[in-house]
């Protein structure tokens, strides 16, 4: 058993612990920084004003029309994607991206892709309801 010297001192350890460590989890400090941290947050802005999300997926959250483009930077490329935000296809309209959006829009993805990996694996709907794995 503790005596009271000693709940006390542990009372204040854990209490300062506590303190310090509710500080630190919201410290804004520790967040990236630099331009290009900037252009990114445009690019979600873009992404959020044209509404790509209603065709497109990141880590498999929104539309379906359009492909998932989580890791479409590190596949295919800037040039690539570039290539589809300057004339879009035939499902996807043109927006009149100018070239700033784009570069924009492109250093949102390339953060995206740099977060993590959407999930790569199919599945097949038995007609029976099982679902199994494609490998």
């Amino acid at each position: 058993m503790l005596s009271d010297s000693q709940k006390t001192i542990l009372f204040g350890l854990l209490f300062f612990s506590f303190i310090f460590y509710s500080f630190r989890l919201y410290d804004n400090r520790h967040t990236q920084s630099g331009s290009n941290n900037v252009l990114a947050d445009n690019g979600k802005k873009i992404w959020q004003q044209k509404n790509c999300i209603a065709c497109h997926q990141i880590y498999q959250l929104g539309g379906y029309l359009g492909p998932d483009l989580t890791n479409t930077y590190s596949v295919k490329g800037p040039e690539y994607i570039e290539a589809f935000l300057r004339s879009g296809t035939v499902v996807m309209p043109d927006f009149k991206l100018n070239r700033t959006e784009i570069t924009a829009l492109i250093a949102y993805l390339k953060q995206i892709d740099a977060s993590g990996s959407s999930d790569p694996r199919t599945f097949t709907i038995k007609n029976n309801g099982m679902i199994e794995q494609d490998e």
